[in-house]
């Protein structure tokens, strides 16, 4: 799949219009414009420091826009609230970069957590269910083992296990290769992918390292702090070869060297665009 260009239909589960982000009145972020498409793996990347994440905590609602909005199936996340915005996060589940597992619950608690707290099955069925997401990462065998007594890559799979509790038809992931060795990640790459296959779940992934890009991505969000927004959005492989921007040929090939971005005519170097 690497250099493989995957055929996915167009229809829009995340828009994002017109967004803008700001902290203290500085801006970080302005005029993206793009949507996600239902079923695919879709990854914002870029590099340190170029707001990947920024963009992730405002789509999931954890920070308001200044400006612009992010629809959900058509609905407004930061627009919606009470029962309204609840369904909204309903529909999609996070893992963040460090897991974020509650440290005194075995994994199989810490998945059974929000199908405690949003729904009313018995605990038979919330024990199936806990069980069968724990499955589907092949976690199974760590159901009564603590976050301290798994390694990175476990503390990964457990984390999306408990992502995809609810069935959701969304699932963000922060940084998922972060502090894993590349096999690991690597092995990552092979659960994400299947996962997305299988559920036919939409993946929207932070990342920046090219392995996992080229591997995972149907398509890639580029980010640029210097203009403080997007400057390409298509597949890895397209963006490398085909893009009239050097600074992003030269991000996904690690090839051009600084004296041909730099000679860039003025008309390239502002082509800081969509490509």
């Amino acid at each position: 799949m690497a250099e493989e260009v995957r055929q996915i239909e167009d229809e829009p589960i995340i828009e994002v219009e017109g967004f803008r982000a700001a902290y203290g009145g500085r801006t970080v972020l302005e005029n993206l414009t793009f949507h996600i498409r239902r079923g695919e793996i879709f990854i914002i990347g870029g590099g340190s420091g170029c707001g990947k994440s920024t963009v992730l905590k405002h789509m999931i609602g954890l920070y308001e826009p200044a400006a612009g909005r992010m629809l959900i199936d058509g609905q407004d996340i930061h627009a919606s609230s009470g029962e309204a915005r609840e369904a909204i996060l309903r529909k999609f589940g996070v893992a963040y970069q460090s897991g974020a597992l509650f440290g005194n619950m075995t994994v199989l608690q810490n998945v059974r957590l929000p199908i405690e707290e949003y729904t009313d099955v018995s605990d038979e069925q919330i024990d199936l269910i806990a069980l069968t997401k724990l499955r589907l990462v092949d976690m199974e065998h760590a159901a009564q083992r603590l976050p301290s007594e798994l390694s990175g890559g476990m503390q990964k799979r457990a984390a999306i296990a408990r992502a995809m509790a609810l069935d959701p038809s969304i699932v963000f992931l922060d940084e998922p290769s972060a502090g894993l060795d590349p096999i690991t990640s690597a092995d990552l790459d092979e659960l994400i992918i299947d996962l997305n296959r299988m559920l036919k779940m939409t993946f929207v992934v932070v990342t920046h390292e090219l392995p996992s890009i080229f591997r995972i991505a149907d398509r890639v969000l580029v980010l640029d702090a210097k203009v403080k927004t997007m400057v390409g959005l298509d597949h890895p492989a397209v963006l490398r070869d085909s893009s009239p921007n050097p600074w992003i040929r030269q991000f996904f090939s690690r090839t051009a060297t600084a004296a041909e971005v730099s000679e860039a005519t003025p008309a390239e170097q502002q082509m800081r665009s969509l490509s």
